[in-house]
């Protein structure tokens, strides 16, 4: 017997959005706006909303989240992209060019790699990430773009043949202090694999590691960009600084996120 879909009515979803208001979504209007979108039904609706009011992300519940513009799909138990890692994204298409092998570590879902090589078509991508539920997400999400992305510890799963030759290097690492995760919104707690967001003592073990190797595998005038906290970022950079090269900071309109960049010696007469 086929399904009967009944439209939603003004009534189900001023209903919704009470019970998101409740819940304490701050924007319940808007969530209540893309739910109802994916939503056939109020049966459907009402489904969504309850996953919503126990502390499901929302993008989670309706399979997808924007980023830079792009749709990015995105599975329930996959670290969604943050707005704030836009600044990475944005920053790393402005640093690539069309042949650019650029490399993306800890890509989660893949949406800095989507946006890097929507932005600048016919880079070379290669993401990686220790999640096997991000890697099958990020996988369909950069097919489309010929992306190549592999599960594993940071540069561990990448062909040898790279070596020496990548010319930028993404890297949006966890970088949460591991005491700080029960601090987090339930979201991100509970809904959130931890390898995506504990970043150790100080949030930046992770980028220790990158640094120790990142210099074998940067090309002659490569560059680094990682994503850090603001207040991390005189941390990260000295961690950069001694893998070798110039490093500065980049900063967000809101001075809330900080984008690191190493940039290493350009090879004689480049």
């Amino acid at each position: 017997m086929a399904t009967v879909t009944v439209p939603l009515s003004p009534d189900d979803r001023a209903d919704a959005v009470e019970r998101l208001r409740v819940a304490g979504c701050v924007f319940p209007e808007d969530e209540v706006t893309l739910l109802a979108a994916v939503a056939g039904s109020a049966g459907q609706l009402d489904a969504m909303v309850t996953r919503r009011v126990a502390g499901e992300p929302v993008e989670q519940i309706v399979g997808w989240a924007e980023f830079c513009g792009l749709r990015v799909a995105v599975e329930p138990g996959v670290f969604v992209p943050r707005h704030r890692t836009e600044l990475l994204a944005r920053t790393a298409a402005a640093e690539a060019s069309p042949e650019s092998i650029v490399v993306d570590l800890c890509c989660g879902s893949g949406a800095v790699g989507l946006a890097v090589a929507t932005l600048v078509p016919g880079v070379q991508l290669h993401a990686v990430d220790i999640d096997p539920a991000a890697v099958r997400c990020a996988r369909r999400n950069l097919a489309a773009l010929g992306g190549r992305v592999y599960e594993g510890d940071l540069f561990a799963p990448l062909s040898v043949g790279l070596l020496g030759a990548v010319d930028l290097v993404t890297v949006n690492a966890p970088y949460v202090p591991s005491e700080q995760i029960e601090l987090l919104p339930p979201e991100a707690r509970l809904h959130e694999p931890r390898v995506a967001l504990d970043g150790g003592d100080d949030g930046l073990e992770i980028h220790r590691r990158v640094a120790r190797s990142v210099g074998l595998w940067l090309a002659p005038g490569g560059t680094l960009l990682a994503e850090c906290g603001t207040s991390q970022a005189p941390t990260l950079r000295e961690i950069y600084a001694a893998a070798g090269g110039d490093v500065d900071v980049v900063l967000d309109a809101d001075g809330e996120t900080a984008v690191v960049r190493l940039t290493t010696t350009p090879p004689p007469g480049g």
